[in-house]
């Protein structure tokens, strides 16, 4: 954190944003009105799941990379033909473990097989006992564009040495109107400005900072020419603030970059898959063509 703070541009990794608290806040920002992503993505996967299934296979490992809640792999785990197992991932650790056993009794005769790690550092995947057709990594909710072009590619490269000879179910946003980005991370209740804060609330909590919290404002813009949504805190006030035995400055306006969500045309997208080895075969919209879901193989 103060590697990030003491930068000449400050900021932060946004994985930090997912303890429990930040999880649920999380959660929360999904089921917004103005969070167009999660219920649109559902409606893709509820629509599309029979071609789904018959792509996935039998026999398949699913392995989940932030599972967070695991609300979404339900869907599959209801369509799927006699899955192998299902490996969930995620930072959060209480929630990963109340997930998991929520999971193994909803489903009696899957063996899952939580992870508790950084999923774009290297884990050890465990393997469950039924053999393993095939490994398919499921990476929802447009996540892929939290991650800068270059880490998007390493990224999506480690995916595909997991998943040799299997594949990859992925939500990734599409470029919009800006106004639709807009309302989705600035929400009228101020949900997402919450989660945003959740940041300095972790760093009081945890490595004895003295934040003031409404001496800090969510700023959530587009950014045309990156085509991303960036997010960032901003400094009310010229300020000083103390973590730990370091102290850090802030003039009024300066920020703190907490996250960046990019959004992709179909093309691009398939690029960017292609450099780290990966093909599209194939692509779900919606009718209005705000997101997609895509299944991805790797020979």
């Amino acid at each position: 954190m103060l590697q990030g703070l003491q930068d000449a541009r400050k900021e932060l990794p946004s994985k930090y944003f997912y303890d429990d608290v930040g999880s649920q806040l999380f959660e929360q920002i999904c089921e917004l009105d103005e969070y167009y992503l999660t219920r649109t993505e559902l409606g893709i996967m509820q629509e599309r799941m029979a071609e789904i299934v018959a792509l996935l296979g039998p026999n398949c490992l699913l392995i989940e990379y932030g599972s967070g809640s695991s609300t979404k792999i339900r869907m599959l785990l209801d369509a799927l033909q006699d899955p192998a197992g299902y490996v969930p991932i995620d930072i959060a650790k209480e929630q990963l473990l109340r997930s998991a056993t929520s999971l193994a009794l909803a489903y009696p005769e899957l063996e899952v097989l939580p992870v508790c790690a950084d999923y774009t550092s290297d884990f050890v995947l465990p393997l469950p006992r039924k053999p393993v057709l095939r490994r398919v990594a499921y990476f929802p909710g447009s996540t892929i564009g939290n991650f800068d072009r270059e880490p998007a590619r390493h990224f999506l490269h480690q995916i595909a040495r997991v998943c040799q000879g299997g594949g990859l179910l992925i939500g990734v946003d599409l470029k919009k109107d800006f106004n639709i980005l807009h309302r989705a991370y600035n929400d009228s209740q101020g949900v997402t400005a919450q989660f945003n804060k959740h940041l300095l609330v972790r760093m009081n909590q945890e490595l004895d900072a003295n934040f003031q919290l409404n001496q800090f404002g969510h700023y959530a813009f587009y950014n045309p020419g990156q085509s991303r949504i960036e997010m960032h805190l901003v400094s009310l006030k010229n300020q000083t603030v103390r973590i730990g035995g370091s102290e850090i400055s802030f003039k009024l306006g300066e920020s703190i970059w907490t996250e960046s969500s990019y959004k992709y045309t179909l093309e691009e997208f398939a690029q960017l898959a292609a450099t780290a080895g990966f093909a599209v075969e194939r692509v779900w919209t919606d009718p209005r063509k705000l997101f997609s879901v895509q299944y991805l193989t790797v020979g």
